[in-house]
């Protein structure tokens, strides 16, 4: 029984207004109408002096002469009487967002394609004559716009289908035989082929340098974990070396470990500053390309031409930064400038030992000079190097245990200036 009423609702709705015929009038190609939707139809046809069917697009001369078909009416007065209800669903209906069908009066439906020949949005319903009737075949259906008018001459008020590549505009025929006679002129359908071919190469050209930041922004990831990991490293070896000494040199290992992290900071501050141009450049050129790809996929020949050439501009690169990834030796100066503190300290502290020893086995008692490598071993000391005696050319290793030549520099030395004359061991 729905199924009948959805029926009877076809059949009996004005194919204008959408909603149950109102004074039902049948004109002569057989279609009817409410009374005051083809009037005001035709109303609008006056200009034209040629009165068409909005359904079947017949046309009439003269304006037909508006009878009430009144078995029609009383039909309709029938069904309403049984509860049919001829509205369509709220969701068919046009919202400030949406483009509205121009032929529904009162409340507008949803439109569903536009025509550039018509200039005309259209809903489902009034749509099917350009499905149906052959006189359509040729007219160009895009998708809804509410930029029809931008598609028209202002001069002519005809449709705009020509470039002109002198003056770099959309022209109507009669602009190319006027103003624009003599030009390089070309149908615009052709001119659109032709920048879709360059556009596509813009677009790989931003393609290319999304991808080639994202690969500079995983190098700058990669340079700030190995800063990170030097820096943790840094730190865990110094807590060691400090761990080893008495409370008096607790308060240098302070200073050491806020060293690292300052220049830690200073270091990972400077790749997050390139990460986040290199990102913004990144968000930028994304956003250049959905444009471009919008642009790209418009069916609107018209719109296409009058956009293209203020979004198919590509702002030259600044240039991408010179990314070197350091090898992850970062505060090796640091660690080992603490390293040769702990030594010298162990030394000092042996030195001090052994003669406090001394000074106890001499008044005790004397002991005899070694005789065996294990005798001799006993009074062995570990040597370290001075870096502040050493040769600029000289490079010592982790330690200052190694010597070897190299023109490189020590620019950390931690503690040097406050442990006390050097001297080597």
């Amino acid at each position: 029984m729905a199924l009948q009423n959805h029926l009877d609702q076809e059949k009996f709705c004005c194919s204008i207004c959408l909603d149950l015929l109102k004074s039902p009038v049948t004109i002569p190609c057989g279609h009817s109408y409410c009374m005051n939707c083809i009037k005001s139809h035709w109303d609008e046809e006056d200009q034209k002096e040629i009165h068409s069917c909005p359904q079947c697009r017949q046309t009439f001369i003269p304006r037909p002469v508006l009878v009430k078909n009144t078995m029609l009416a009383d039909l309709v007065e029938d069904l309403k009487k049984t509860g049919l209800q001829a509205a369509p669903a709220d969701q068919c209906y046009a919202g400030p967002e949406d483009v509205s069908c121009d032929f529904c009066t009162g409340r507008k439906l949803k439109a569903v394609k536009s025509c550039l020949q018509c200039q005309v949005s259209y809903c489902e319903q009034h749509l099917q004559p350009h499905y149906e009737s052959p006189a359509f075949d040729k007219h160009k259906l895009v998708d809804p716009s509410k930029k029809l008018q931008e598609n028209i001459c202002s001069w002519h008020n005809e449709v705009m289908k020509i470039f002109c590549r002198t003056d770099q505009q959309c022209i109507c025929y009669l602009c190319s035989m006027d103003e624009h006679k003599g030009h390089d002129i070309v149908v615009a359908e052709g001119e659109r082929t032709e920048r879709q071919k360059r556009l596509e190469t813009s677009q790989q050209k931003i393609q290319q340098r999304i991808q080639d930041r994202e690969r500079d922004v995983k190098l700058l990831q990669q340079e700030v974990e190995a800063i990170n990991h030097s820096a943790d490293k840094a730190v865990m070896d110094s807590e060691k070396s400090f761990t080893e000494l008495v409370y008096i040199v607790e308060k240098r290992s302070s200073d050491v470990k806020q060293l690292i992290r300052s220049q830690e900071n200073i270091e990972v501050s400077r790749v997050k500053d390139l990460q986040e141009k290199l990102q913004q450049e990144i968000t930028e050129l994304r956003r250049k390309d959905a444009e471009l790809e919008q642009l790209s996929n418009t069916d609107d020949h018209i719109q296409f031409l009058q956009n293209y050439p203020s979004l198919s501009q590509i702002s030259e690169s600044a240039g991408s930064p010179s990314i070197n990834i350091r090898p992850l030796q970062y505060f090796e100066d640091a660690t080992a400038a603490v390293s040769e503190v702990k030594d010298k300290l162990q030394d000092i502290l042996s030195e001090v030992w052994t003669k406090i020893s001394e000074t106890e086995v001499d008044v005790l008692l004397p002991q005899e000079e070694p005789k065996t490598r294990d005798e001799f071993l006993q009074y062995s000391r570990q040597i370290t190097l001075d870096p502040n005696t050493a040769h600029t050319d000289v490079s010592l290793s982790e330690g200052n245990r190694k010597a070897t030549v190299a023109r490189t520099s020590n620019p950390i030395k931690l503690l040097s200036q406050s442990s006390g004359p050097r001297r080597c061991y």
